[in-house]
């Protein structure tokens, strides 16, 4: 595990499960902390606004960080939260970018409720935890950007199956079962356009995408985590968040 890895465990289980925000903050961010998540100001005195009020309202705090993973100094790890035994449950996936010594400057996410019941009868955070570090990082990373540069915004959804394989176990709530039903899905208003490719990365057998959507009126940030195995994506996570409008932000916004 990377410094940057480190620090990103320890700002999510020492400041925010922990309750020791202000300690975690200050050992675990940079010179400048940018912030993305728009609830959320700017630097350490922005998390704290938003995070002190947040653990006086949640003392019961049970939070599991399910999955993580590192590509130089990026960082992903996606979160299951319960708080207040149970009364809200969150599924949360976040992008961190480091310093030459892992110190978080930037920071991304989605937040999502926990939805027990999906289409596909698959958990929303179960599946495949521990990266296969062995496996062929850059393949994996070109296979995910062409299926997301060819299908989901060139739309050529025939060709999913050069990219997809059949059984795909599939955890995002909205998504139907199997290639097809991601194939279905893609094709819906639903789903809509895949707007804008943000940043992509990736650690072994696992990569996860970070952009933009617009459906049914609505521009949604989104992340969609990929498992793949022998040149195929063979599991799919996905959370997403709708964006706002401008006022309601409390930083320079989800990108």
């Amino acid at each position: 595990m990377g410094r940057g890895l480190e620090n990103v465990r320890g700002i999510y289980l020492e400041g925010i499960a922990g309750g020791d925000a202000r300690t975690a903050v200050e050992k675990y961010t940079g010179h400048r902390y940018t912030q993305h998540s728009t609830g959320v100001g700017d630097g350490a005195e922005g998390f704290l606004a938003f995070f002190e009020p947040f653990l006086a309202r949640n003392p019961l705090r049970e939070i599991e960080i399910v999955r993580s993973f590192e590509d130089g100094p990026w960082v992903f790890c996606s979160a299951y939260q319960s708080l207040n035994d149970g009364a809200a449950q969150w599924v949360t996936m976040d992008m961190f970018f480091t310093d030459a010594n892992g110190l978080i400057l930037e920071h991304w996410d989605t937040i999502a409720a926990y939805q027990p019941d999906t289409r596909s009868g698959e958990d929303m955070v179960g599946g495949c935890a521990v990266v296969d570090v062995s496996a062929d990082t850059e393949a994996n990373k070109t296979i995910v950007r062409e299926f997301t540069k060819q299908v989901r915004q060139g739309g050529a959804v025939d060709r999913i199956g050069d990219f997809v394989a059949e059984g795909l176990v599939q955890h995002a709530p909205t998504i139907p079962a199997g290639r097809d039903g991601l194939a279905q899905w893609t094709r819906s208003v639903e789903a809509g356009e895949y707007e804008m490719l943000f940043h992509l990365m990736g650690q072994g057998d696992f990569v996860v995408t970070y952009g933009k959507r617009h459906a049914q009126g609505k521009d949604i940030a989104v992340f969609d985590l990929y498992r793949v195995a022998d040149e195929k994506i063979v599991e799919h996570w996905m959370t997403e968040e709708e964006i706002g409008p401008r006022e309601s932000w409390g930083n320079s916004g989800k990108f």
